[in-house]
């Protein structure tokens, strides 16, 4: 079995991707989207973080997290929700075709890719470039012209709290300046 190496740090923030098997675009189904939010509720009784930000595509998902202090475990949280999602959704998404010996052996859904993907945020500057980047991640996979026009998002929260103007990123539509392009998804 791989051993992964991931820094973690107790307290701090990181930046995740997280995507659904073979690339299904189902996660903003009305039943995945609610079932990924009832599980985010329930994991974070027990095991608590802040959403920096968050956006939600038909494949897969980036957020941002800070953990609490003296807490380095989003391996663990990310287990939990999953494990959450897959369990409410197996009726309508499980696919026995996509069962191979080793989903089998761990005991794993056909709803998400095992692994995630996660970076540490170093510092303010580096926050602000991939809540930029995730919240402009639909308009640079085409499923909306303005990032104000995608719904399962973060960023309209952020207008709300004005750190963010309601037509942000519509100049950025051809040259958006994010991190390491293309690297998240």
């Amino acid at each position: 079995m791989s051993n992964y190496r991931r820094v973690t740090v107790p307290g701090a923030t990181y930046f995740f991707t997280v995507v659904t098997l073979h690339r299904r675009p189902i996660l903003c189904n009305e039943d995945v989207r609610t079932s990924l939010r009832e599980g985010i509720r329930s994991i974070r009784v027990e095991h608590p973080f802040t959403i920096e930000g968050w956006v939600l595509l038909p494949d897969h998902l980036h957020c941002i997290w800070t953990l609490p202090e003296q807490d380095d475990d989003f391996s663990k949280r990310w287990a939990l929700i999953k494990r959450y999602v897959s369990k409410r959704l197996q009726l309508r998404y499980h696919r026995s075709d996509w069962m191979i010996a080793s989903k089998i052996k761990r005991r794993e859904s056909t709803l998400w890719q095992r692994r995630f993907w996660e970076h540490q945020i170093r510092d303010e500057e580096d926050l602000h470039r991939h809540l930029d980047y995730l919240h402009f991640n639909p308009v640079k996979h085409g499923h909306a012209a303005r990032v104000s026009d995608w719904p399962y998002s973060s960023f309209h929260r952020f207008v709300r709290e004005g750190r963010y103007p309601e037509g942000w990123g519509d100049e950025f539509v051809s040259s958006i300046e994010i991190p390491e392009a293309g690297q998240y998804d």
